[in-house]
């Protein structure tokens, strides 16, 4: 027997998790298309029209990670009605915070992109991540050491030798 049956199995896995992570970037991109919604709103006039980069950025990412779903052969996700934000986004400070956390957001799932893809999707996602974690790195007014993973990194345990 050949052993062609086993790596038309193991593309279709691939394949698979690839789909996966195409379709989270999705979600992410539509809820990153909605928070920008909330954080225009609530942005003051000196950083506007770096909101409205910003959302027109997610916009143009989630058409084309919608044309890259399909290409998968897979059925693009729709966006939801409204998303729960993670805190109340009440004024300019908040909506700062929220643009920060939907760019590490955007910026991690794309990390898993990077991951499950090659070629072109691959070096597309790793140009998505870079444009995230610098949108975060500005609206933060500082950067992180390795964006799209800081929430993928496990929480500190105790010391594994016994203090006495």
């Amino acid at each position: 027997m050949s052993g062609s049956g086993n790596s038309e199995v193991s593309g279709k896995a691939e394949a698979s998790g690839e789909l996966k992570a195409v379709q989270a970037a999705l979600r992410a991109e539509h809820a990153a298309v909605y928070g920008y919604g909330i954080v225009g709103g609530k942005m003051g006039e000196e950083r506007q029209a770096e909101a409205q980069a910003a959302y027109d950025a997610h916009r143009a990412r989630r058409d084309a990670i919608t044309r890259a779903v399909r290409d998968l052969d897979g059925k693009p996700e729709p966006a939801a009605a409204a998303y729960a934000l993670p805190f109340p986004v009440t004024d300019a400070d908040a909506a700062v915070r929220l643009a920060v956390e939907l760019e590490e957001r955007v910026a991690g799932v794309y990390s898993d992109v990077v991951r499950a893809a090659g070629g072109e999707r691959r070096r597309d996602a790793a140009q998505a991540l870079r444009e995230a974690a610098v949108r975060a790195a500005r609206w933060r007014g500082g950067s992180v050491a390795f964006p799209g993973l800081a929430e993928r990194a496990a929480p500190a345990g105790p010391p594994s030798t016994p203090r006495t």
